[in-house]
């Protein structure tokens, strides 16, 4: 169910915060929907998907924005170089930094299909992580809030058993 209602969120069993865009006008939608206290009180699995992943963090300097600050790290920009187009597109490896249900069967090292030109940091709450310039956050989770930088529903098997793990998350 696709929907900016905040009383089938709360009731909904998963919750995915999709992300294509930009941080301000992805943020001035969930204001202007009276979702950014609804997500904030989710107790059920969310996972957020590229800057639906950054949206959980405390600030995007795309804009000077203030996010959800369900994680208190801040985002921050690729440095573009010869070597380094931003935005960040193509395959990555994961680099497991810690267990996690959603990485169940999914093996260190395995490629995901990124595009982005944002990034969180490596944090306590980084569960995998992969370089480009900088080692930044790939997938992240704290309590039922998890997320994936990376498009998992472009990222072949690997992302389709991501997928399944969090729908097996209680």
């Amino acid at each position: 169910v696709l929907t900016d209602d905040p009383a089938v969120i709360g009731d909904a069993e998963k919750v995915l915060l999709p992300g294509v865009g930009a941080a301000p006008v992805a943020m001035q939608r969930l204001i202007d929907s009276g979702l950014v206290d609804c997500i904030r009180g989710l107790t059920q699995p969310v996972m957020g998907i590229c800057l639906g992943m950054q949206l959980l963090f405390s600030h995007s300097p795309e804009g000077d924005t203030p996010l959800l600050g369900l994680f208190d790290a801040g985002c921050a920009s690729f440095t573009p170089a010869p070597d380094r187009a931003v935005p960040h597109m193509g395959w990555n490896r994961l680099s497991m930094r810690q267990t996690h249900p959603l990485l169940d069967g999914v093996t260190d090292g395995s490629h995901v299909y990124f595009v982005h030109s944002f990034y969180a940091p490596v944090t306590d709450d980084t569960v995998a992580s992969c370089t480009y310039g900088n080692d930044f956050t790939a997938i992240v989770a704290r309590d039922n809030f998890t997320g994936c930088q990376f498009h998992p529903e472009r990222s072949g098997p690997v992302g389709a058993r991501i997928l399944q793990n969090f729908l097996e998350l209680r």
